[in-house]
């Protein structure tokens, strides 16, 4: 983290580059991603990424943290700029459940009705100093065909607002007492029209499709295959390299194996790097550091971070500040290039074709 304003910093506030945080860190303002912006100093400004691609501003139950107070939060942070996820798979208007693994037999179904939520906020409420991509989240790849006429509806009613698709579930073992099933490869080819409309609109598309669990490492694996054999030309979006609570002792080297060889084989395959279960189980494990550090610095054009914090009102500014330091230790060990590629947005920038650009990492 900071330690005192560096004479970068200095310059760049002095040239609107900076913005100092209630939290007396150094942080970068959204004008300073523009060309020619002061280089980053890896040592004297945080490690925390610019970008957040994996957040949720809905949770299950709809009693979200205020729209305006988590945009606070990330302007306390290093975050500028962020994917507006809700979460598509909401718990029963009418139930008091608020956490779905304590309520097995509720249903958690697809609905559009934090995306509408989100898209209403961003209107109303638009941040300054803020760079917020709307993503839609409701699509139930189970049941694909009415997909691609709510695309069409969420264009009429909020036109222009959302550039992204997901978090939306493959395969979520957590939800299997909640009356979700995994998308079948039956299911998989129904998606041939929403997939052609994401082309058409250059949009990505993110996806949770858990890889298998303690039993099974790989039991679900040839279910994201199918996808990306199927939609070779999709922006595709892997959420948390395929690991879950489900999956906590898989072997590193068999992991790194199957996320190379993937893509290797898909060049449109990128994945994410969010929720802390990764640091926690994996990138934090006796051995494994190195071995994570040399993948992330190989694939570092094909891989986003992201908190994967959820804004339910019961969490505050702390549970994310510490969820985004939590995702976001390994970038202390990447190397220059994949720092500059992950945690200060190149590749962000590069796969929305954003008007921005990250700083060179000062030599």
């Amino acid at each position: 983290m900071g330690r005192g304003l560096s004479t970068v910093c200095v310059t760049a506030i002095l040239m609107s580059g900076c913005a100092v945080s209630d939290d007396k860190y150094e942080h970068r303002s959204l004008d300073s991603f523009k060309a020619g912006a002061a280089c980053y100093d890896r040592e004297a400004e945080p490690y925390t990424p610019v970008v957040d691609t994996h957040l949720h501003y809905r949770p299950f139950d709809g009693r979200a943290i205020p729209f305006t107070e988590m945009n606070d939060y990330l302007s306390r942070t290093s975050v500028r700029f962020a994917n507006v996820y809700g979460i598509g798979q909401m718990l029963p208007s009418n139930s008091r459940c608020s956490n779905y693994l304590k309520c097995p037999g509720t249903p958690v179904a697809p609905t559009t009705r934090n995306d509408f939520v989100n898209a209403a906020n961003m209107i109303e409420y638009k941040p300054e100093g803020l760079h917020l991509t709307l993503s839609m989240t409701f699509t139930d790849l189970s049941n694909p065909e009415p997909t691609v006429a709510l695309m069409e509806f969420y264009d009429k009613e909020y036109p222009g607002l959302f550039h992204w698709m997901g978090e939306v579930n493959l395969v979520k073992q957590a939800q299997f007492y909640n009356r979700h099933k995994a998308a079948t490869p039956k299911d998989i080819s129904k998606w041939a029209g929403f997939m052609a409309k994401l082309r058409e609109r250059d949009d990505p598309i993110t996806i949770h499709s858990d890889l298998g669990n303690d039993a099974d490492p790989t039991l679900y694996l040839p279910l994201m295959e199918n996808a990306l054999t199927l939609y070779p030309d999709n922006k595709i979006v892997w959420a948390h390299m395929g690991m879950s609570h489900e999956l906590t002792t898989m072997d590193a080297s068999k992991h790194i194996a199957i996320m190379s060889r993937l893509l290797d084989e898909y060049p449109n395959l990128m994945i994410d790097i969010s929720w802390r279960i990764l640091d926690d189980y994996y990138f934090s494990k006796r051995g494994n550091q190195d071995l994570y550090v040399a993948f992330i610095n190989q694939y570092s054009e094909r891989i986003l971070p992201g908190s994967d914090f959820v804004a339910f009102r019961g969490n505050n500014f702390h549970v994310y500040q510490q969820e985004l330091q939590v995702t976001s230790r390994i970038h202390q060990f990447l190397d220059d290039n994949a720092f500059r590629n992950i945690a200060l947005g190149q590749n962000y920038f590069d796969l929305l074709k954003l008007d921005y650009q990250a700083p060179s990492v000062c030599q």
